[in-house]
């Protein structure tokens, strides 16, 4: 049994995967408070979903990429089950985690998408720097950044850990709070081997939930 706030179809926002159609299945629960945190709701309530019942919510939309999120979604200790059945179903699957929980018993199929927070989210003491040893070329490393003071932070830890040596790394600025244009250019100035990424569906849709 999952606890799930919602599954919907959408186009994926943000990732190597951005633009492509997408399932989301967001489930309840994160034991983090990130200061601009954009799915409170999901923290919440929800509804207990049994496996093969959620696994045929997902089908029934058709299509084969996936993204399990939330919320925190490892927060659940069915989620690894969750994930497993999804690739195994032939589906096309992402985690979205917060970095705070461990991720060596995520079914290896699954493209593990693993934020690092820095100071401005108000959690980077949670930062869970263990779950680097597990990442392979097949998943992705995001910062969502703040400031000027957050930039130079992740900077100096993708640079220290040589995170571009390990999997794709994302920079993205927090909407109203950092203009997308000053991270792009701090980013051309410095030469970092990042992607910068916007969110595509709030571009889109605004921060309507299920979108």
């Amino acid at each position: 049994m999952l606890r799930v706030t919602e599954v919907f179809l959408s186009l994926q926002g943000e990732t190597s995967r951005a633009g492509l159609p997408t399932v989301f299945v967001r489930l309840t629960g994160c034991p983090l408070r990130c200061r601009w945190c954009d799915t409170p709701y999901s923290f919440h309530g929800g509804e207990a979903v049994p496996l093969p019942l959620l696994l045929a919510r997902v089908a029934d939309y058709g299509v084969p990429t996936v993204c399990v999120t939330g919320g925190e979604p490892l927060a659940q200790k069915h989620s690894l089950a969750l994930l497993a059945a999804l690739c195994d179903a032939g589906h096309s699957v992402s985690l979205e985690t917060s970095g705070a929980l461990d991720i060596a018993g995520v079914d290896p199929r699954v493209s593990r998408i693993v934020d690092i927070k820095p100071p401005g989210s108000g959690e980077a003491d949670r930062n869970h720097w263990e779950n680097l040893t597990h990442l392979t070329a097949h998943d992705e490393i995001k910062f969502v950044l703040a400031s000027r003071a957050d930039y130079d932070w992740a900077r100096d830890v993708l640079r220290d850990e040589r995170l571009d040596r390990i999997c794709p790394v994302l920079f993205s600025p927090v909407q109203g709070e950092l203009a997308p244009e000053d991270l792009a250019e701090w980013i051309l100035q410095d030469r970092l081997p990042v992607r910068m990424q916007v969110q595509l569906h709030k571009i889109l849709w605004g921060s309507a939930p299920g979108r």
